[in-house]
């Protein structure tokens, strides 16, 4: 697995642009809020870290991981907005809606990207398993919600 080989959080600081005067849309879903509160964190901490002004960061609820798209193109059609990032959590149960919905989620978001021209990132965890999650949500694996935050920067300086 990706995560047990590079630390989430871990960057390098190679094609980071100036960001200052960017804004930045964070959707991040209310289902496993434990989780998505984690990544949301690392994600805004990681914003501010490289230069993002606290008043260019709008933070939007949607109820779960599905709702991440509609959210994200409601965020991405706004001129203003020049980076959308998707926060959500979803952990593999005992039916098929796990990956109904995971690809549902990773498709929409590749549209919403492709439709406006802006980096939409896919920030979502498809863990098998709470204790998964958490570790990739500032835990040992580090925060996917850092790596979300610095794929947006880095987008942005293409």
């Amino acid at each position: 697995m990706a995560s047990s080989l590079k630390n989430l959080s871990e960057y390098s600081q190679k094609n980071l642009s100036d960001i200052s005067n960017k804004r930045f849309a964070i959707v991040v879903a209310e289902w496993n809020e434990e989780v998505t509160g984690a990544l949301l964190d690392g994600a805004i901490a990681t914003l501010t870290k490289e230069g993002a002004k606290d008043d260019h960061i709008v933070v939007k609820t949607v109820p779960g991981s599905f709702e991440l798209t509609l959210g994200a193109q409601w965020m991405a059609q706004d001129p203003k907005i020049d980076a959308v990032i998707c926060i959500g959590c979803i952990i593999q149960g005992e039916t098929r809606h796990f990956d109904f919905i995971s690809q549902a989620v990773a498709t929409g978001i590749t549209d919403v990207s492709l439709k406006y021209g802006k980096p939409v990132i896919f920030g979502v965890l498809t863990p098998d398993t709470q204790q998964q999650a958490l570790d990739r949500a500032g835990g040992k694996h580090g925060n996917k919600g850092d790596e979300a935050a610095i794929t947006a920067i880095k987008m942005l300086g293409f």
